[in-house]
């Protein structure tokens, strides 16, 4: 199924070289768990092959919106989800919509390493074999190699591809879960705190990493570190209370915000 319009795709053919391509856009959304209220009236465009960074104090809602982009929210019973998300121009809560090619679409990498009980090779091919995407296993070893390789593990792992991957240290299992995000060749990818479980060494392994993915991906990634948000995106979206407070350039968030929490966030005020 091809959820690009033909109008979506002139559209983006179309668009002027200094004019951005939107990939998502989000236009009124509001999330309710049960009679809760977890975001109001969130309008945020992500921008195509950009590195958008989600920042706020802990149940700001920045991880809620970011579990909206590919409705992981539609895994909890009482959540409810308001207003429009759009991927290429279509509706991705429309009802026609098959969830399973979305989130094939819309990849996630969540905050602690999640690797499959499975061997390295296994880890990766899940997912094209499950989507049909691979035939033979010439075409499995060409996606398991072409995928750790995007993912800056191949020349770390290729000796022992039928290992466990939860043998690999916390920083290559993190490559990993890249890896099989990309396997099955989405156009955004969704990452959740990927950083927070590692240390150091290979935190700036994965933020190289998501530097050169942005060239082939559009990246949304939810963080709380304000150092690695100005490090690794372009964009920036400030959330407060389920609110989004403002969203922009990310060194004019980082350097001259117009609202004053966000002043106050990024200099540890508060949060």
């Amino acid at each position: 199924m091809n959820m690009m319009s033909d109008a979506a795709t002139e559209k983006a053919v179309n668009a002027p070289a200094d004019e951005p391509v939107i990939k998502m856009r989000g236009k009124d959304v509001c999330v309710f768990y049960g009679p809760k209220q977890a975001l109001f009236d969130v309008n945020l465009n992500i921008r195509e092959n950009a590195v958008t960074a989600l920042i706020g104090p802990s149940g700001c809602g920045k991880s809620t919106f970011l579990r909206s982009l590919n409705r992981m929210n539609d895994t909890i019973d009482t959540c409810r989800v308001t207003g429009d998300i759009t991927l290429d121009g279509e509706d991705i809560y429309d009802p026609a919509i098959d969830v399973v090619e979305l989130r094939a679409r819309v990849g996630m990498v969540f905050q602690k390493p999640n690797p499959f009980p499975k061997s390295i090779y296994e880890n990766v091919v899940y997912g094209p074999r499950i989507h049909g995407l691979v035939r033979n296993k010439a075409d499995m070893d060409e996606v398991v190699e072409k995928s750790l390789v995007r993912a800056g593990l191949f020349n770390e792992v290729k000796d022992r591809l039928h290992e466990p991957g939860t043998g690999l240290s916390g920083g290559q299992q993190q490559r990993l879960c890249i890896a099989r995000a990309i396997a099955v060749s989405p156009e955004v990818i969704l990452m959740d705190e990927p950083c927070s479980a590692l240390d150091p060494i290979a935190t700036a392994t994965v933020e190289e990493l998501i530097h050169e993915l942005r060239e082939n991906y559009t990246i949304v990634i939810v963080t709380h570190s304000m150092q690695q948000a100005a490090r690794v995106s372009q964009r920036t979206a400030m959330f407060h209370l389920g609110v989004l407070v403002e969203e922009g350039d990310t060194d004019k968030i980082f350097t001259n915000p117009d609202d004053p929490r966000t002043q106050d966030y990024i200099t540890g005020r508060f949060g």
